[in-house]
This record gives structure tokens, sequence and C-alpha cells, in this order.
């Protein structure tokens, strides 16, 4: 093979890299064009819409997250018994469910003979 032929090798795979890099480039181009015209349709679509009114809605029965930080311990410490308490009777009364829909027979303490 004559030199001249590797210089003429070489520039042709030069000019075929750039080629595809340039071809690339027109349709990553054309892509982002066409994602900037469906935005923009977006924004056009929710630019027509007015906001969204919300109704006012009452006070929630619990308290907002984070309101402990600022609450006093005693309060705090009463609001953790009151729920504790709950949740136990709760569980009391679905084991006495339980028991009678099983027909077992029921201990004392679920019938809250006993004093505690």
């Amino acid at each position: 093979m004559p030199w001249w032929s590797w210089i003429l090798i070489w520039v042709a795979l030069v000019a075929l890299s750039l080629l595809f890099y340039v071809l690339l480039g027109i349709r990553l181009f054309r892509q982002f064009m066409a994602t900037v015209k469906d935005l923009g349709a977006a924004g056009e679509k929710l630019g027509h819409l007015g906001p969204v009114e919300t109704p006012e809605a009452p006070a929630p029965a619990t308290p907002r997250p984070g309101s402990a930080v600022f609450a006093s311990p005693s309060v705090m410490r009463h609001d953790y018994e009151a729920s504790k308490s709950s949740r136990q009777e709760e569980r009391r009364l679905r084991r006495v469910q339980r028991k009678i829909d099983r027909g077992q027979p029921q201990a004392l303490g679920d019938l809250d003979f006993t004093s505690k």
C-alpha cells in the first residue's frame, strides 16, 4: 500500500465521524426544540387556567405535627397516658368480642370486674 492511501483512509474516517457528529447534533437540536415547543404549549394551557380555590377546612381534632415541641411536658404526659389507656381499652373490647365470637370463656380482667 502506498503511503498516501493511509492519509486517504484517515481523512475519510475523520470526515465520516464529523458528519456523524453533525447529524447527531442536528437531531438533538430538533428534539430539544420539539420539547421546548411542547413545554410552551403546556405553559399556555396552564396559564389560561385560574387558580384553584380550596374551601376552608375545619381545624383538625388532632394537634398538628411538631406541636409537641412547644407544649408543656405535663400536657404531653396527659395526652400520652390518655391515648395509651384508650388503646388498651380498644384492645380489651376487641379481645372480649373475639372470645365471644369463638365461644371461649372470658377472663375476669377483661370483663372489668376487677378494680385496677
